[in-house]
């Protein structure tokens, strides 16, 4: 059976900004072992659902600057913290996490327990690759899309240097400091109160395995693991008519120019131009959460 290790609740008291209701699930694994995931839910609960994705090695604490703006416009927003991050279980073997596990765990939270339709997706980083495969695979639970300093690799394309650089810091660095490193991620200066809240869900390096090997599960080659899953998905995005937008930052070197392929390639996205988030680094939500917020609005009143 898979082990896993629980973060403590008195980890999350009294954080800045994040002083929303914590919202638990259990969920299976394919060995049959039960993980308990996190989620949020603010907001009218007959509003339009937003389900707000974050990435690595963040967690849901990254949209905290964004949930008052939607609640504020009526959306019911639904912020999942991924396995192995946030107030979610976190299996302690890298071997634990595949891109397709994080795929199954996803749907069976969002999709199947939650029964979530309708939705917006607004995906960052991790959050766009997993919820991208999500609106692939079942594109009549989706009304739009939002993605922002995101993309579904399939290998067939060169990864930024500063993506390569990435994935080799994950792999060998001795300490991983997650808040320290989504600082780094932000084009504004984070307070030590708000770099310590990312750092929050790992007591320890053993809470960490999810957050080590995410970045070596992107694909990187036509070979890569997901590499052909993402592929088969592309074939469905494509054709995926509803509304795609794109809110990339100026600031970002990990995602730089990775709009054009969304509006060259699904039909959601073509006849639209990138809604660029000026000042915002690859974690634009912590930078320009408002601006992201006020687009995803605008989509909603637009469709």
């Amino acid at each position: 059976m898979m082990e896993y290790l629980r973060t403590p609740d008195d980890r999350f008291q009294d954080l800045p900004g994040y002083d929303f209701a914590p919202n638990y699930l259990d969920i299976p694994t394919e060995d049959g072992t039960s993980l308990r995931v996190h989620h949020l839910d603010e907001g009218p609960s007959d509003g339009p659902v937003v389900l707000l994705l974050h990435g690595e090695p963040s967690w849901s604490y990254l949209y905290r600057h964004m949930i008052p703006v939607l609640v504020n416009g009526g959306a019911r927003c639904i912020a999942p913290d991924l396995v192995g991050f946030g107030r979610s279980d976190k299996p302690t073997q890298q071997s634990d996490y595949s891109f397709e596990g994080h795929v199954a765990w996803l749907t069976s939270h969002v999709l199947d327990a939650l029964e979530l339709k309708d939705i917006t997706m607004v995906g960052q980083d991790w959050g766009g690759m997993l919820g991208l495969r999500l609106v692939a695979a079942h594109p009549e639970r989706f009304a739009r899309v939002v993605v922002a300093n995101t993309g579904l690799p399939d290998g067939t394309a060169p990864m930024t240097d500063a993506f390569l650089a990435w994935q080799n810091f994950a792999a060998t660095a001795e300490d991983f400091p997650v808040g320290v490193i989504v600082n780094g991620g932000s084009a504004t200066d984070l307070s030590p109160e708000v770099i310590a809240a990312y750092d929050a869900p790992f007591p320890s390096d053993e809470y960490k395995a999810g957050a080590r090997v995410f970045p070596s599960l992107v694909p990187t080659s036509t070979e890569s693991p997901s590499a052909k899953e993402n592929g088969k998905a592309w074939t469905t995005l494509r054709n995926f008519s509803k509304p795609v937008i794109c809110a990339f930052s100026d600031a970002d070197p990990i995602t730089k120019n990775g709009f054009k392929v969304f509006l060259r390639e699904i039909a959601g996205a073509q006849g639209r131009e990138n809604i660029t988030i000026e000042g915002g680094g690859h974690f634009l939500q912590e930078d320009r959460g408002p601006d992201l917020a006020a687009v995803v609005l605008d989509a909603l009143r637009e469709h």
